[in-house]
């Protein structure tokens, strides 16, 4: 279950402390304006955390502090272009550019530097979500947060005076030679370390850049020069005003996509749309402002979105296939299978263009069709586990074939890979209460409540059940539970609450249940028979 809420209200060390003594494992997502990080734990230890649009990627800093060459990283990227099981870290080791224990150390820092940067952070909001891991990164160090959270609270509170100095990190300082060489004043190494380049051209980032230093380090040696009196301001690198160019696209862009990845789904769209004005032809923004549409159940605005991709950037075969089902969801089955079609001409082994292909075919009822093409899926998969999409097709499928033992293989199957699966629990369900096994049914219907709450039809079959095993008190809980989420769900749940009311001498709820189950099926025979024999007993 995600937790949310806002900085103000809970800070971000008790957050993380919460999240440390419930050994949780996921991802912490943290937004304050136009910045956003991440902090990834497993079992309550940290194992990797970043900042977006800020230069702290592990590649940049072994080069900056001479730990490998430009060149050995270039060449460790361009192996991992070609083998992405293995992670960066992992090929500079095999490369010989750097050792593990250096790796490691490295590692730790440009995660602890991240962790007590968004410390500063005393606005905003934070999301976490269970079961989320850093993607295409190292997880070779494990952090204990407690020592985090001590030396972050002195980071914290040493930083408060550093910014009545400091304010922002475009100002520009310069030494003062003369008097700094008249003093001979005990200098720290990070102070000794920023000398020459205190030169009146780089502001505090670029300071970061170059020394190598972290912002904190960098933040403290030059307050220190300030207060006693060896360097002053000169100036600020944002006097100008900020140019429409790549970077600042690309700032936008990657905000947009970690917002999306952190299912902030409103702000995701506000940086995609600035993309946009700064540049009409971008193709990335308008994917992901269909992807969201599509999240938020917007068909029409997706379907106008991935239309645009398609004449921007042109007719890709993740653009047409997100664009099929969006056409599929508004009911053009034709104009989704034309879309659908040319994607898996683009991308023939791609798996999931396959699959959308698969219930395209379920949604027209060819089911022998869906079942071939779901056959293709894991023929492209090979040993690769099937999304949880693959077995709720191939149950439907099956169906739609006749075949009940090879649903119910399917439906078996599913919630083995997926126990945690509330849509397959219940698709088994479905399938143990048609071959009778009420109790296996019941088992799987509650693991699906137990996951997905929020879902009226699990409600709604677990009250089935309950109601064909004579538990009629049990039923009515569960029945009235899903008609108060989804008070329209069908005239059989009301139908049946007028029974078990009638079974308890409510005569005036059965009334009530009856009439609500005729006004949304007015062909419905029996409550209209059972409404009559009520007006003839008064």
């Amino acid at each position: 279950m995600a937790i949310k809420g806002s900085l103000k209200e809970a800070s971000l060390p008790d957050v993380i402390q919460l999240l440390f003594l419930g050994r949780r494992t996921g991802c912490l997502a943290v937004a304050d304006r136009q910045n956003f990080g991440t902090i990834y734990f497993d079992e309550g230890k940290i194992v990797y955390a970043a900042i977006v649009n800020r230069r702290d990627r592990l590649g940049d800093t072994l080069v900056r502090n001479g730990k490998v060459t430009a060149d050995q990283l270039r060449d460790a990227v361009d192996r991992q272009h070609g083998d992405r099981e293995h992670k960066l870290g992992e090929i500079l080791i095999d490369l010989g550019a750097i050792t593990r224990p250096d790796l490691e150390a490295y590692m730790r820092l440009q995660i602890e530097e991240a962790v007590y940067y968004l410390f500063t952070w005393s606005s905003g909001t934070f999301n976490f979500e269970a079961g989320e891991r850093p993607e295409h990164q190292d997880i070779l160090v494990r952090l204990n947060p407690e020592y985090l959270l001590l030396e972050g609270a002195r980071r914290v509170d040493e930083w408060s005076l550093i910014e009545k100095k400091i304010p922002s990190l475009d100002l520009i300082f310069s030494v003062d030679r003369a008097r700094l060489d008249a003093s001979s004043p005990e200098l720290s190494d990070a102070q000794r370390q920023l000398l020459p380049l205190l030169d009146g051209s780089r502001d505090i980032r670029q300071l970061v850049d170059d020394s190598g230093l972290v912002e904190f380090s960098v933040g403290k040696a030059i307050f220190g020069l300030i207060t006693a009196g060896y360097a002053h301001r000169v100036g600020t690198s944002s006097a100008a005003a900020p140019k429409v160019n790549d970077a600042r696209v690309d700032e936008h862009r990657n905000l947009g996509v970690a917002f999306y990845k952190a299912g902030m789904h409103d702000e995701s769209l506000r940086e995609f749309r600035r993309v946009s004005e700064l540049r009409p032809a971008d193709a990335a923004a308008p994917f992901f402002t269909g992807c969201i549409a599509s999240r938020q159940g917007r068909w029409s605005d997706a379907v106008e979105a991935f239309r645009l991709v398609c004449d921007n950037g042109g007719a890709r075969p993740a653009a047409l296939h997100n664009l099929g089902f969006a056409l599929e969801q508004i009911g053009r089955l034709d104009e989704a299978e034309a879309a659908i079609d040319q994607a898996v001409a683009g991308a023939p082994d791609d798996a999931r263009v396959i699959l959308g292909s698969a219930i395209l075919a379920l949604k027209r009822g060819d089911y022998a069709a869906a079942q071939a093409r779901l056959v293709r899926v894991r023929d492209v998969l090979g040993a690769k586990l099937a999304p949880a999409a693959w077995y709720w097709a191939a149950v439907l499928a099956a169906l739609g074939l006749d075949d009940t033992d090879g649903a119910m293989r399917a439906g078996r199957a599913g919630v083995t890979a997926y126990p945690q699966s509330a849509v397959l629990q219940n698709n088994l369900a479905a399938l143990l209460e048609l071959a009778g096994d009420l109790g296996g049914a019941e088992t799987a219907l509650r693991t699906a409540l137990a996951e997905e709450p929020s879902l009226p039809q699990i409600s709604k079959n677990l009250a089935d059940v309950l109601y064909r095993n004579g538990r009629y008190d049990e039923a009515s809980q569960s029945y009235e539970r899903a008609a108060k989420l989804q008070p329209d769900l069908g005239d059989d749940l009301y139908f049946k609450l007028g029974n078990i009311a009638y079974k308890r001498r409510d005569l005036a709820g059965a009334r009530t249940s009856w009439a609500r189950a005729a006004a949304l099926n007015p062909a419905h025979a029996l409550a209209r028979s059972n409404l009559e024999m009520l007006d003839l007993a008064r």
